[in-house]
C-alpha cells in the first residue's frame, strides 16, 4: 500500500495532483474522462468581483513543446460562479482552490469577500502573476513589496488558506516567493506562464490577438522545477509545482525539488485524462522503489 495523501496549510489532499486553474474549467467539464474524487485539488478558472470580457481573439496558439493563450481571464464574476459552479464541486470528496484575480488591490479585496459565507471553498489561490490583463495581475506579481501588500490584504478577510501564483517573468523568484511568505500566504504555486510571442509571417501580423500571450506547456518545465528548487529551499511554505507536468516522471521530478504537490495544466487539453493518467504512474512508481509517503522523496534535491 502507498499513501498518496499530501498536507497544506493543515488541509488533508487525497493526493499530490491538482489542476491548474484555467485549464480544467470547474470540473464539471472533466467529469466523464476523470473521476474527480481522486485529484488532491480542482484549482477553478480565475474569478473576478465583477463579469469580465477578456482580450479580443484569437486567443490560443500552438507551439513547438507547448502553447501560447491570452483568454485574458475571461469569467461570469464570483455571484455566477459560487450560484452555478460550487454546488457542483461540492459533490465530490476534493478540495477546492479557487483562484482570485483582479486588476488592483481592491478587486482582490471585493472578490475575496464575496466568498464570505460561501461553502465548499479549502484555499484561495491569489492570481498575481497572468501576463495577459492590462493592468494589474502581473505587475503585483513581479514587485516583492506589491506582493507582500495584496498577499496581506486578502489575508486578513480570507476564512482560508491562501496560496500565492507566482510569476516566472521576474529577475529574482526568491524575493517575491519572499515577499508573499512575509505577506502571511500560507502556500505557494509556481510558475504561472512565461512571456511569450509568435508571428505569421504570411499575413505579417502577431498571431495572437493579444500580441503577447502566456506560453505553458512541456517547454517550460525546465524553468519550473529549477524555480520551485529554488524557493523551496529558501521558504518555508508548501508550493504546488506547476508548469509543463505532462507525464508521471515529471509529477516526480516536481516533489523531488520541493514541491509538496504538483498541478497539471496544459497536458489535459491534449489528454483529458492527463491527471488520472499521472497519478496511476505516480502510484507504479512507488510501489516499485517501495516508498509509502510522497514525504520520503520529496526535497531530496538540494
Amino acid at each position: 500500500m502507498v499513501d498518496l495523501s499530501v498536507n497544506i496549510a493543515g488541509v488533508r489532499l487525497n493526493s499530490p495532483i491538482v489542476t491548474a486553474s484555467g485549464t480544467f474549467g470547474s470540473g464539471r467539464e472533466y467529469a466523464q474522462f476523470v473521476d474527480l474524487n481522486r485529484l488532491g485539488a480542482i484549482t477553478v478558472k480565475g474569478v473576478s468581483h465583477e463579469p469580465w470580457q477578456g482580450n479580443p481573439p484569437p486567443r490560443i496558439a500552438e507551439t513547438h513543446g507547448g502553447m501560447l493563450n491570452a483568454v485574458g481571464l475571461q469569467n461570469p464574476g464570483a455571484k455566477k460562479f459560487i450560484a452555478d459552479d460550487l454546488p457542483f464541486l461540492r459533490q465530490f470528496d476534493t478540495r477546492v482552490i479557487v483562484n482570485l484575480c483582479g486588476r488592483t488591490l481592491d478587486d482582490y479585496i471585493a472578490v475575496a469577500r464575496d466568498f464570505e459565507g460561501a461553502d465548499g471553498v479549502d484555499f484561495f489561490e491569489l492570481n498575481i502573476s497572468c501576463p495577459n490583463i492590462k493592468a494589474g495581475g502581473m505587475a503585483m506579481g513581479t514587485d516583492a513589496k506589491m506582493a507582500e501588500e495584496v498577499t496581506r490584504a486578502v489575508k486578513d478577510i480570507a476564512r482560508v488558506p491562501v496560496i500565492v501564483k507566482l510569476s516566472p517573468n521576474v529577475t529574482d523568484i526568491v524575493a517575491i516567493a519572499k515577499g508573499a511568505e512575509a505577506g502571511g500566504a500560507d502556500a505557494l504555486c509556481l510558475i504561472n506562464t512565461l512571456l511569450g510571442m509568435r508571428i505569421d509571417i504570411h499575413k505579417k501580423m502577431p498571431v495572437l490577438g493579444n500580441k503577447i500571450g502566456g506560453l505553458s506547456g512541456p517547454a517550460i518545465k525546465p524553468v519550473a522545477v529549477r524555480m520551485v528548487w529554488q524557493v523551496a529551499n529558501a521558504v518555508a511554505l508548501p508550493i504546488i509545482g506547476t508548469g509543463g507536468a505532462a507525464t508521471w516522471e515529471d509529477a516526480i521530478e516536481f516533489i523531488m525539488a520541493g514541491a509538496t504537490a504538483v498541478s497539471v495544466g496544459t497536458a489535459n487539453f491534449s489528454n483529458p485524462r492527463a491527471t488520472a493518467d499521472i497519478l496511476d504512474g505516480i502510484t507504479g512508481y512507488m510501489r516499485e522503489h517501495g516508498i509509502k509517503n510522497l514525504n520520503e522523496i520529496r526535497g531530496i534535491i538540494k
